[in-house]
């Protein structure tokens, strides 16, 4: 055989080579990935006694295109969740891990309501931020730990793009003649969804509060006294008379490392991921004489 059809054959070879290690390599970080965050996982669960449930939504890239997607809390997000809760026997505490914008108010309605009937103590850990639906989730657990700069959110109901007690300022600001029918039904639509959202919030609240706190929390957090996005601090949280913590445990922020966004953006945000010892002041120069 001719030494040229050797070298083709050989350098054929090594390009299917490069380009089966360019297509597994994707899978195999993911897998690494994975399984670091199942170690991660069980050590936090041995060292609790606990089931642990994560929700982290990250934005992800799509396949291979490379095209962001922001996650939130879905229908698919509380079947896992919900099934992990019911292969929790009775009697075992549940940790749930949330790091999410919210979601779907169905969604957060379903978890929420199966952490309350869970036979167990329920500890929510929010180490950075858990906002709208996931505050759904933070209430309902027996204690919620934030991180010191971590925050929760109001959950007062949005109905498209406009907050539902805004739609409703509407009605009393302008008379009825000159509201359209359109502005009319998203009232009507909003006038629902905060009734809904209200009577599910004293539903989760009651057994834990004397009914006119829960009332209180409620309309503090349902009523659009604050923007969508208002960060409900560790200390406001408090104030609001829910039982709160500010310690979490150091697997928690390992783990959220583990949940890279996605590759090939350049980062806004670059340090040396080290712990520095407390830098001493220079001392002036001696002046020579």
């Amino acid at each position: 055989m001719p030494r040229h059809t050797i070298a083709m054959d050989w350098l054929g070879i090594l390009w299917l080579a490069l380009i089966a290690y360019s297509l597994l390599l994707p899978w195999l970080e993911r897998r690494r990935l994975d399984f670091r965050r199942l170690q991660l996982i069980r050590r936090l669960e041995v060292r609790r006694g606990s089931r642990v449930i994560t929700l982290i939504h990250r934005q992800e890239a799509i396949s291979l295109l490379g095209i962001p997607l922001a996650r939130y809390i879905t229908i698919e997000d509380s079947e896992q969740v919900l099934r992990a809760i019911r292969l929790t026997p009775k009697g075992v505490p549940i940790d749930i891990i949330l790091h999410t914008p919210g979601g779907l108010v169905l969604a957060a309605e379903q978890i929420a309501r199966a952490l309350r009937r869970h036979e167990g103590r329920v500890t929510v850990f929010v180490p950075h931020y858990a906002m709208s639906g996931g505050t759904m989730l933070a209430l309902a657990a027996d204690e919620i730990c934030l991180d010191e700069n971590a925050v929760l959110g109001p959950v007062d109901p949005q109905i498209g793009q406009y907050p539902a007690a805004s739609i409703l300022r509407v009605l009393e600001q302008k008379p009825l003649a000159e509201i359209s029918d359109e502005t009319l039904i998203l009232a009507d639509v909003a006038r629902k969804a905060r009734a809904q959202v209200r009577s599910f919030m004293l539903e989760i609240l009651s057994d834990r509060m004397p009914a006119e706190s829960a009332e209180n929390v409620a309309d503090a957090l349902v009523e659009g006294h604050w923007t969508h996005d208002y960060p409900i601090t560790a200390d406001l949280v408090a104030k609001l008379g829910l039982p709160v913590c500010t310690e979490l445990p150091p697997e928690i922020y390992a783990l959220m490392d583990l949940y890279p966004q996605p590759p090939g953006r350049r980062p806004s945000v670059e340090y040396v991921p080290a712990p520095y010892e407390a830098p001493q002041a220079p001392q002036p120069a001696r002046r020579r004489r």
